[in-house]
């Protein structure tokens, strides 16, 4: 019953996440595409936009598939805990936790569930037992969730350093008119 539970988790979590990257990336499913999740990582400091929509979309789409389809061991759940943990510390930040308040209840949702996977295996029913895949070395995870740690850094760091320009640009902008009303 382990592996079919295990299953059901899989598909479930790593299957809806593939479809949000496939919001990202292509538009599906309702989603805005990459044109339109570009802008929006823009309006949030991630400049250029257009990079971090693609990382964004693939390392959910990716990290989803490899999931849902139990391939790869620990390497899809580490993608979905990359992506999500992007998600809360940027747009769900400061929030309350439920969604019906713009809060982090689904990226928490969605690192719960890879954290399982990642700690219990893909179970029975996966790729990897198929294909007779029966680790994926330990060497290759680590370094997975070491890439995936410090692209988070760089990601938060680079959002960070955006928003102040942004913002010390706005409040020069202010006394530049006022200068240029003042001379006319």
């Amino acid at each position: 019953m382990k592996d079919l539970g295990l299953l059901v988790l899989r598909f479930t979590a790593g299957g809806l996440l593939a479809g949000h990257g496939a919001q990202k990336l292509f538009g599906r499913f309702g989603g805005d595409g990459l044109d339109g999740t570009a802008g929006f990582l823009e309006s949030i400091g991630f400049k250029p936009g257009r990079p971090w929509a693609i990382l964004a979309g693939l390392s959910e789409l990716g990290g989803g598939a490899l999931t849902a389809l139990g391939l790869g061991g620990p390497l899809g759940p580490i993608a979905t805990l990359g992506s999500m943990a992007m998600a809360t510390a940027t747009v769900h930040r400061g929030k309350p936790i439920w969604a019906t308040e713009g809060g982090a209840e689904l990226p928490v949702m969605y690192m719960a569930a890879a954290t399982a996977v990642a700690l219990s295996g893909p179970g029975r029913y996966s790729l990897d037992r198929l294909l007779r895949i029966n680790k994926v070395p330990r060497r290759l995870s680590f370094l997975a969730l070491v890439a995936t740690a410090a692209g988070i850094g760089f990601g938060l760091a680079r959002q960070r350093r955006s928003a102040m320009a942004d913002k010390q640009r706005a409040q020069k902008q202010p006394k530049q008119d006022t200068q240029k009303r003042r001379a006319a």
